[in-house]
Protein backbone atom coordinates (compact mmCIF):
# COMPACT_ATOMS: atom_id res chain seq x y z
CA UNK A 1 0.00 0.00 0.00
CA UNK A 2 1.78 3.51 -1.31
CA UNK A 3 2.18 6.33 1.68
CA UNK A 4 -0.99 8.21 0.25
CA UNK A 5 -3.19 5.32 0.43
CA UNK A 6 -2.31 4.40 3.90
CA UNK A 7 -3.21 7.42 5.13
CA UNK A 8 -6.64 8.19 3.49
CA UNK A 9 -6.87 4.57 4.81
CA UNK A 10 -6.39 6.00 8.23
CA UNK A 11 -8.58 9.02 8.02
CA UNK A 12 -12.36 7.06 6.65
CA UNK A 13 -11.80 3.73 8.54
CA UNK A 14 -15.29 3.85 10.21
CA UNK A 15 -18.71 6.03 9.93
CA UNK A 16 -18.15 9.31 11.77
CA UNK A 17 -21.30 10.19 13.93
CA UNK A 18 -23.11 13.48 13.69
CA UNK A 19 -22.05 15.30 16.71
CA UNK A 20 -18.33 14.06 16.52
CA UNK A 21 -18.32 15.14 12.81
CA UNK A 22 -19.46 18.49 14.12
CA UNK A 23 -16.72 18.78 16.71
CA UNK A 24 -14.30 17.62 13.81
CA UNK A 25 -15.68 20.45 11.41
CA UNK A 26 -14.98 22.75 14.26
CA UNK A 27 -11.09 21.90 14.82
CA UNK A 28 -10.60 21.22 11.96
CA UNK A 29 -9.90 18.14 9.77
CA UNK A 30 -6.36 16.57 9.49
CA UNK A 31 -4.59 16.38 6.48
CA UNK A 32 -3.41 12.85 6.75
CA UNK A 33 -0.61 12.49 3.58
CA UNK A 34 0.44 15.80 5.07
CA UNK A 35 1.30 14.32 8.54
CA UNK A 36 2.62 11.41 7.15
CA UNK A 37 4.95 12.73 4.93
CA UNK A 38 6.31 15.17 7.81
CA UNK A 39 7.22 12.57 10.05
CA UNK A 40 8.98 10.53 7.57
CA UNK A 41 11.16 13.43 7.49
CA UNK A 42 11.79 12.80 11.07
CA UNK A 43 13.34 9.52 10.69
CA UNK A 44 15.93 10.71 7.96
CA UNK A 45 17.56 13.59 10.01
CA UNK A 46 20.65 12.89 11.58
CA UNK A 47 21.93 14.68 15.43
CA UNK A 48 25.85 14.19 16.28
CA UNK A 49 28.09 14.92 19.13
CA UNK A 50 26.75 17.42 22.10
CA UNK A 51 23.41 18.24 19.89
CA UNK A 52 23.13 13.98 20.46
CA UNK A 53 24.10 14.16 24.48
CA UNK A 54 22.04 16.56 25.24
CA UNK A 55 19.24 15.03 23.53
CA UNK A 56 19.81 11.77 25.07
CA UNK A 57 19.78 13.31 28.47
CA UNK A 58 17.20 15.49 27.93
CA UNK A 59 14.95 12.30 26.88
CA UNK A 60 16.48 10.48 30.37
CA UNK A 61 14.85 13.49 31.95
CA UNK A 62 11.38 12.88 30.57
CA UNK A 63 11.12 8.89 31.18
CA UNK A 64 8.17 7.87 33.40
CA UNK A 65 9.55 5.10 34.73
CA UNK A 66 6.74 2.55 35.33
CA UNK A 67 5.34 -0.64 36.55
CA UNK A 68 1.88 -1.79 36.03
CA UNK A 69 1.65 -5.62 37.00
CA UNK A 70 -0.58 -7.20 39.45
CA UNK A 71 2.75 -8.94 41.00
CA UNK A 72 3.60 -5.30 41.93
CA UNK A 73 5.13 -5.19 45.45
CA UNK A 74 6.27 -2.02 47.69
CA UNK A 75 9.61 -3.94 47.22
CA UNK A 76 9.78 -3.51 43.57
CA UNK A 77 8.34 0.06 43.59
CA UNK A 78 11.33 0.89 45.98
CA UNK A 79 13.96 -0.55 43.84
CA UNK A 80 12.50 1.19 40.54
CA UNK A 81 12.52 4.18 42.93
CA UNK A 82 16.24 3.84 42.88
CA UNK A 83 16.86 3.60 39.30
CA UNK A 84 14.50 6.45 38.85
CA UNK A 85 16.43 8.93 40.81
CA UNK A 86 19.71 7.62 39.90
CA UNK A 87 19.23 6.14 36.27
CA UNK A 88 23.27 5.35 36.25
CA UNK A 89 26.78 6.02 37.90
CA UNK A 90 27.25 8.89 35.94
CA UNK A 91 26.63 12.26 37.73
CA UNK A 92 25.98 13.62 34.51
CA UNK A 93 22.75 11.70 33.57
CA UNK A 94 19.69 13.02 35.18
CA UNK A 95 16.75 11.58 37.44
CA UNK A 96 13.95 10.52 35.48
CA UNK A 97 10.81 12.68 35.46
CA UNK A 98 8.31 10.34 37.42
CA UNK A 99 7.50 6.93 38.54
CA UNK A 100 3.91 5.61 37.32
CA UNK A 101 2.63 3.26 39.51
CA UNK A 102 -0.81 1.35 40.75
CA UNK A 103 -2.98 3.96 43.44
CA UNK A 104 -2.32 0.85 46.29
CA UNK A 105 1.67 1.45 45.60
CA UNK A 106 1.67 5.43 45.35
CA UNK A 107 2.58 5.83 49.65
CA UNK A 108 5.78 3.51 49.27
CA UNK A 109 6.87 5.22 46.01
CA UNK A 110 6.33 8.66 47.57
CA UNK A 111 8.45 6.90 50.71
CA UNK A 112 11.06 6.00 48.16
CA UNK A 113 11.01 9.31 46.37
CA UNK A 114 11.16 11.55 48.90
CA UNK A 115 13.31 14.54 48.90
CA UNK A 116 14.43 13.70 45.52
CA UNK A 117 12.70 15.60 42.32
CA UNK A 118 11.04 12.72 40.39
CA UNK A 119 7.41 12.83 40.74
CA UNK A 120 5.22 10.31 41.94
CA UNK A 121 2.22 9.34 39.34
CA UNK A 122 -0.62 6.89 39.60
CA UNK A 123 -2.84 5.72 36.85
CA UNK A 124 -6.37 5.75 37.75
CA UNK A 125 -9.98 5.81 36.55
CA UNK A 126 -10.54 2.41 36.14
CA UNK A 127 -7.02 2.08 34.05
CA UNK A 128 -6.77 0.46 31.24
CA UNK A 129 -10.63 0.26 30.26
CA UNK A 130 -11.89 2.97 32.08
CA UNK A 131 -14.97 0.96 32.19
CA UNK A 132 -16.99 1.31 35.60
CA UNK A 133 -19.08 4.55 36.86
CA UNK A 134 -18.04 8.11 37.17
CA UNK A 135 -18.25 7.94 41.11
CA UNK A 136 -15.85 4.79 41.37
CA UNK A 137 -13.73 6.51 39.13
CA UNK A 138 -13.54 9.76 40.72
CA UNK A 139 -13.18 7.69 43.89
CA UNK A 140 -9.97 6.61 42.86
CA UNK A 141 -8.36 9.39 41.36
CA UNK A 142 -8.92 10.64 45.08
CA UNK A 143 -7.58 8.09 47.04
CA UNK A 144 -4.20 8.39 44.58
CA UNK A 145 -4.01 12.21 45.57
CA UNK A 146 -4.73 11.29 49.33
CA UNK A 147 -2.05 9.04 48.89
CA UNK A 148 0.02 11.65 47.87
CA UNK A 149 0.38 11.35 43.92
CA UNK A 150 1.80 14.38 42.26
CA UNK A 151 0.33 13.58 38.94
CA UNK A 152 -2.56 11.52 37.78
CA UNK A 153 -3.10 9.48 34.27
CA UNK A 154 -6.68 9.28 33.35
CA UNK A 155 -8.39 6.97 30.38
CA UNK A 156 -11.20 8.78 28.56
CA UNK A 157 -14.49 6.75 27.62
CA UNK A 158 -13.56 6.01 24.45
CA UNK A 159 -16.61 4.16 23.77
CA UNK A 160 -18.99 7.52 24.42
CA UNK A 161 -16.60 9.90 22.67
CA UNK A 162 -17.29 7.38 19.32
CA UNK A 163 -21.10 7.16 20.10
CA UNK A 164 -21.00 10.65 19.88
CA UNK A 165 -21.37 11.68 23.48
CA UNK A 166 -18.92 14.59 23.23
CA UNK A 167 -20.51 16.69 26.36
CA UNK A 168 -20.22 13.59 28.68
CA UNK A 169 -16.57 12.60 27.64
CA UNK A 170 -15.84 16.18 28.15
CA UNK A 171 -17.68 16.59 31.95
CA UNK A 172 -15.51 13.30 32.49
CA UNK A 173 -12.48 14.96 32.12
CA UNK A 174 -13.61 18.42 34.09
CA UNK A 175 -14.58 16.24 37.06
CA UNK A 176 -11.10 14.26 37.28
CA UNK A 177 -9.19 17.93 37.19
CA UNK A 178 -11.66 18.81 39.86
CA UNK A 179 -11.16 15.64 41.91
CA UNK A 180 -6.77 16.19 41.05
CA UNK A 181 -7.61 19.36 43.17
CA UNK A 182 -4.83 22.52 42.86
CA UNK A 183 -1.91 20.12 43.51
CA UNK A 184 -1.99 16.94 41.20
CA UNK A 185 -1.44 17.43 37.66
CA UNK A 186 -3.57 15.34 35.06
CA UNK A 187 -2.24 13.47 31.89
CA UNK A 188 -5.67 12.73 29.85
CA UNK A 189 -5.33 9.12 27.94
CA UNK A 190 -7.10 8.77 24.50
CA UNK A 191 -5.92 5.41 23.79
CA UNK A 192 -5.60 6.34 19.58
CA UNK A 193 -5.44 3.21 18.73
CA UNK A 194 -9.01 3.02 19.55
CA UNK A 195 -10.39 6.10 18.06
CA UNK A 196 -8.99 4.80 14.82
CA UNK A 197 -8.78 8.04 12.65
CA UNK A 198 -6.25 11.33 12.40
CA UNK A 199 -9.65 13.17 12.96
CA UNK A 200 -10.55 11.59 16.02
CA UNK A 201 -7.46 12.28 17.69
CA UNK A 202 -7.45 15.89 16.99
CA UNK A 203 -10.72 15.86 17.84
CA UNK A 204 -10.46 14.15 21.18
CA UNK A 205 -6.95 16.48 22.08
CA UNK A 206 -9.24 19.35 21.86
CA UNK A 207 -11.82 17.85 23.89
CA UNK A 208 -9.37 17.70 26.62
CA UNK A 209 -7.17 20.21 26.18
CA UNK A 210 -10.33 22.75 26.23
CA UNK A 211 -11.01 21.60 30.75
CA UNK A 212 -7.38 20.77 31.47
CA UNK A 213 -5.29 23.90 33.24
CA UNK A 214 -1.77 25.09 32.43
CA UNK A 215 0.80 22.40 33.32
CA UNK A 216 -1.94 19.01 32.77
CA UNK A 217 -0.88 16.67 29.44
CA UNK A 218 -3.21 14.73 26.99
CA UNK A 219 -1.44 11.56 26.35
CA UNK A 220 -1.56 8.81 23.59
CA UNK A 221 -2.24 5.65 24.92
CA UNK A 222 -2.41 3.20 28.20
CA UNK A 223 0.51 0.75 26.52
CA UNK A 224 -2.42 -2.17 26.40
CA UNK A 225 -3.37 -2.08 22.91
CA UNK A 226 -2.02 -2.75 19.37
CA UNK A 227 -1.37 0.54 18.13
CA UNK A 228 -0.01 3.25 20.68
CA UNK A 229 2.27 6.01 19.93
CA UNK A 230 3.28 6.48 16.53
CA UNK A 231 5.41 9.46 15.27
CA UNK A 232 1.81 10.35 12.90
CA UNK A 233 -0.32 10.30 15.94
CA UNK A 234 1.77 12.15 18.01
CA UNK A 235 2.50 14.50 15.52
CA UNK A 236 -1.23 15.12 15.08
CA UNK A 237 -2.00 15.73 18.99
CA UNK A 238 1.11 18.12 19.30
CA UNK A 239 -0.27 20.29 16.63
CA UNK A 240 -3.71 20.34 18.50
CA UNK A 241 -1.47 21.52 21.43
CA UNK A 242 0.37 24.19 19.14
CA UNK A 243 -3.45 25.41 18.00
CA UNK A 244 -4.89 25.52 21.14
CA UNK A 245 -1.95 27.28 22.96
CA UNK A 246 -1.91 30.06 19.71
CA UNK A 247 -5.03 30.62 20.52
CA UNK A 248 -5.45 30.85 24.10
CA UNK A 249 -2.02 31.12 25.74
CA UNK A 250 -2.72 27.76 27.46
CA UNK A 251 0.38 25.38 27.16
CA UNK A 252 -0.62 21.65 27.86
CA UNK A 253 2.10 18.72 28.04
CA UNK A 254 2.31 15.80 25.47
CA UNK A 255 2.96 11.96 26.79
CA UNK A 256 3.63 9.33 24.03
CA UNK A 257 3.26 6.15 25.89
CA UNK A 258 3.82 2.49 24.92
CA UNK A 259 5.95 1.04 22.23
CA UNK A 260 8.90 3.63 22.35
CA UNK A 261 11.75 1.32 23.06
CA UNK A 262 14.82 3.07 21.68
CA UNK A 263 17.08 6.09 21.78
CA UNK A 264 17.19 6.75 17.89
CA UNK A 265 13.14 6.43 18.05
CA UNK A 266 13.08 8.51 21.13
CA UNK A 267 15.48 11.50 19.61
CA UNK A 268 12.61 11.55 16.46
CA UNK A 269 9.89 12.47 18.63
CA UNK A 270 12.10 14.96 20.18
CA UNK A 271 12.86 16.51 16.19
CA UNK A 272 8.69 16.71 16.06
CA UNK A 273 8.33 18.57 19.57
CA UNK A 274 11.13 21.30 18.53
CA UNK A 275 9.55 21.40 14.91
CA UNK A 276 6.45 22.05 16.15
CA UNK A 277 5.86 23.03 19.49
CA UNK A 278 9.53 24.86 20.08
CA UNK A 279 12.31 24.92 22.84
CA UNK A 280 9.30 25.28 25.54
CA UNK A 281 8.33 22.19 25.80
CA UNK A 282 11.69 19.88 25.22
CA UNK A 283 11.86 19.48 29.33
CA UNK A 284 9.58 16.96 31.38
CA UNK A 285 7.13 19.79 32.19
CA UNK A 286 5.59 20.12 29.36
CA UNK A 287 6.58 16.60 27.68
CA UNK A 288 7.35 12.91 29.10
CA UNK A 289 7.87 9.48 27.50
CA UNK A 290 5.91 6.60 28.63
CA UNK A 291 8.16 3.99 28.28
CA UNK A 292 10.28 2.08 30.83
CA UNK A 293 12.16 -0.27 28.15
CA UNK A 294 13.53 2.95 26.58
CA UNK A 295 15.56 4.13 29.29
CA UNK A 296 17.93 1.21 29.35
CA UNK A 297 18.81 2.05 25.44
CA UNK A 298 19.29 5.70 26.07
CA UNK A 299 21.94 4.92 28.99
CA UNK A 300 23.46 2.60 26.77
CA UNK A 301 24.13 5.38 24.13
CA UNK A 302 24.93 7.75 26.40
CA UNK A 303 27.97 5.58 27.58
CA UNK A 304 28.83 5.10 24.10
CA UNK A 305 29.09 8.97 23.39
CA UNK A 306 31.57 9.18 26.63
CA UNK A 307 33.42 6.04 25.75
CA UNK A 308 33.15 5.56 22.46
CA UNK A 309 32.47 2.03 22.43
CA UNK A 310 29.20 0.12 23.34
CA UNK A 311 28.58 -2.43 26.26
CA UNK A 312 26.25 -5.49 25.97
CA UNK A 313 22.83 -4.47 27.39
CA UNK A 314 22.89 -6.65 30.41
CA UNK A 315 25.45 -4.61 32.30
CA UNK A 316 22.34 -1.99 32.46
CA UNK A 317 20.07 -3.17 35.08
CA UNK A 318 16.55 -4.68 34.05
CA UNK A 319 14.01 -2.00 32.92
CA UNK A 320 10.27 -2.42 33.47
CA UNK A 321 8.71 -2.60 30.42
CA UNK A 322 5.08 -1.98 31.49
CA UNK A 323 4.29 0.56 28.75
Amino acid sequence: MSLRAAALSKRSSFRTVAPLRRLIDEVGSVDAVGVEERVAKYTTRSIKKRSKVWGLRTAVSMVDLTTLEGKDTNEKVFSLCQKAMRPHDDPDIPSVGAVCVYPRLVRAAKRALAGSSVRVASVATAFPSGQTSLKTRLAEVRSAVGEGADEVDMVISRGLFLAGEIHAVQDEIAAVVAACGPVARLKVILEVGELETYDAIRAASFLALRVLRPGDFIKTSTGKTSNNATLANTQVMIEAIRDFYLETGVPIGMKPAGGIRTAKHALQFLIGVKETLGDAWLNNQRYRFGASALLNDLLRQLVKERTGAYQAPYVFSEAVESY
